[in-house]
């Protein structure tokens, strides 16, 4: 397959998705029952708001230590509390809603494999959710999807 194929032909559409009320403890159940290490979070009407991830999880259940002040170089230096407070919130989260990743990166399936490929560099993300034109969820495109093409291409 060549790197201009649209991304609906080789996306994965059987997603497992994730509303914001669900227990998140439910959901890393799920994410290793599939074999997977993230999902989408949909509203009602299947538009993605979020993105829920292992490094998600991992971030809930580890035992935090943030410093707000650091010392460097002699200088007391002030973290932004903005950013302590949402590491917090994501450690004792209880809901997917509260931990999830908020800034979900997505893409049309009309969109080629070097289209994701290089939405997913700049963006620094490791997928992305193919959404319709009025960014209900469709499906789903990893890395690794992007690898499978291109190493069948060569």
């Amino acid at each position: 397959m060549p790197r201009t194929t649209p991304i609906a032909d080789v996306m994965t559409t059987d997603v497992l998705a994730f509303r914001p009320g669900d227990n998140v403890r439910e959901a890393m159940v799920l994410l290793v029952d599939r074999g997977v290490d993230a999902g989408p979070v949909v509203d009602d009407e299947r538009a993605v708001i979020g993105m829920l991830s292992t490094a998600d999880l991992v971030i809930r259940d580890a035992r935090l230590h943030v410093p707000t002040v650091i010392n460097l170089l002699g200088v007391n230096i002030e973290l932004p509390h903005k950013q302590v407070d949402e590491e917090i919130a994501k450690a004792l989260g209880a809901t997917v809603g509260e931990v999830m990743t908020r800034d979900v990166v997505s893409i049309r399936p009309d969109a080629t494999i070097e289209d994701a490929a290089t939405l997913m560099h700049e963006k620094d993300v490791s997928r992305l959710a193919v959404v319709d034109s009025v960014g209900r969820l469709v499906g789903l495109i990893a890395r690794g999807d992007i690898v499978r093409v291109l190493v069948r291409e060569e």
